[in-house]
């Protein structure tokens, strides 16, 4: 059975490192699980309860909706503005909570990681990002963390995937929600 990761990256930068990080983590997938990277974050309007209507949500929070319904689980990667998440990812997190009760999370795993400047590597905001996901519905995978730290020195000329500790990581991390997926799935 293949298992469908849908990648949700909170940085919109062109060299965004929690962007090769989800890169690396599609090409580290292993065998039954494809990760597949969102397109289009930037051009999903802020939640608004008045245009979040049948027959007239905005397309792209409608293709949002779309890719995050054909998901088996969701892989997060947040980086940290001002000690929490990026309003892209909350945003994205916002319109997937609804309808209420019936939010695209639907008790799908989720797992939260990131890369930002910091000594800590963003924690703050992925404990945040964890928090949201798990109120608006997903099920949080704790255990699976990832916070790398120094982004703008370790990663300036090296992409995640030739580092060979976090190459190694992300792969353990897209590892162990595919085994979740998979479990949850088959339940």
């Amino acid at each position: 059975m293949s298992v469908r990761i849908l990648a949700l990256v909170g940085s919109l930068r062109a060299g965004s490192h929690n962007r090769q990080l989800a890169e690396a983590a599609a090409k580290l997938a292993p065998e039954g699980a494809e990760v597949v990277i969102f397109e289009g974050l930037a051009d999903v309007p802020f939640y608004n309860e008045d245009v979040d209507v049948e027959g007239s949500v905005p397309a792209a929070a409608a293709k949002l909706r779309e890719a995050a319904q054909a998901a088996d689980a969701f892989l997060l990667f947040s980086p940290e503005y001002n000690g929490t998440m990026p309003a892209v990812l909350k945003n994205a997190i916002d319109w997937l909570s609804r309808p209420f009760g019936a939010g695209a999370f639907g008790g799908k795993p989720v797992a939260v990681i990131g890369t930002a400047f910091g000594q800590y590597g963003g924690v703050w905001a992925q404990d945040d990002t964890r928090k949201s996901v798990g109120i608006a519905g997903g099920k949080v995978i704790e255990d699976i963390k990832l916070s790398i730290p120094g982004s703008m020195t370790r990663f300036a000329e090296t992409h995640p995937a030739d580092d060979t500790e976090v190459a190694g990581q992300l792969s353990e991390v897209v590892t162990r929600l595919h085994g979740v997926a998979t479990e949850i799935t088959a339940a």
